[in-house]
């Protein structure tokens, strides 16, 4: 499956991941632009698969309302997990790392409010295999993915990864499925409220639109020596 030329069908790589790894398998969510899709897709073959969703306490309104309206849809097997430390606690001891246009504090801003949560999560669900909707067009690290990829040990699974917004779009309309809410004022990316933004005549990627145009990646879906490092072993911490 890992050196297959030819992309393979994400229902059978769903079908594959959970053969292989059982009650190890757990997937993420972002509840982002297009989240409904690989939402879909993953519990079509595993009802109750553990769905991780890391909940910054930065998120916009409708984040939150479009997680609520998944999760009854779906009736998602749904697994929160935030950071040990509050946004008014973390901004007291470190600022407010999260306005900077400093890609180490933004680093260290994602390790805090989404790696270690997510490492906490992993460790709690006993996850050994990870079913993520990252897409290769995204950014420049998620192209040099394979659809079955290992991340800090853990196996990483990318069933649609090679699918393109035209897909996406296709799929939600097949199965009378909701981007979204903030897709229709322009969001073609949304993670935290205070680092996301509609697209403009002038971007030409939607990653352009978060992180304040700095970088591309939240550090969720890149090995420790990729960015995290810096972050990772900040006396601060």
């Amino acid at each position: 499956m890992r050196d297959s030329s030819n992309p393979p069908d994400p229902l059978e790589l769903i079908r594959w991941a959970h053969n292989t790894f059982s009650d190890k398998l757990i997937m993420t969510t972002s509840f982002g632009i297009y989240s409904a899709v690989m939402l879909h897709l993953a519990t079509r073959v595993v009802p109750d698969i553990p769905v991780v969703w890391i909940d910054t306490g930065y998120l916009p309104p409708e984040t939150y309302l479009f997680a609520e309206e998944l999760r009854k849809r779906l009736s998602l097997n749904l697994h929160v997990y935030q950071s040990e430390l509050s946004p008014a606690r973390m901004e007291t001891l470190y600022g407010k790392l999260h306005e900077s246009r400093d890609p180490e504090d933004l680093d260290t801003y994602d390790y805090i409010r989404k790696v270690r949560p997510m490492t906490r999560a992993l460790d709690a669900l006993g996850g050994e295999a990870w079913i993520a909707g990252l897409r290769s067009e995204q950014t420049g690290a998620r192209k040099q993915l394979k659809p079955v990829d290992k991340q800090n040990g853990t196996v990483k699974i990318h069933p649609i990864l090679h699918w393109t917004r035209t897909d996406l779009l296709s799929y939600l309309d097949a199965h009378s499925l909701s981007a979204h809410p903030l897709h229709q004022e322009g969001y073609e990316s949304v993670g935290d409220a205070h680092s996301s933004r509609p697209m403009t005549a002038q971007d030409q990627h939607p990653r352009e639109t978060r992180f304040h145009g700095v970088k591309q990646e939240c550090g969720l879906h890149l090995d420790l020596d990729q960015g995290q490092n810096r972050a990772f072993n900040s006396s601060r911490l």
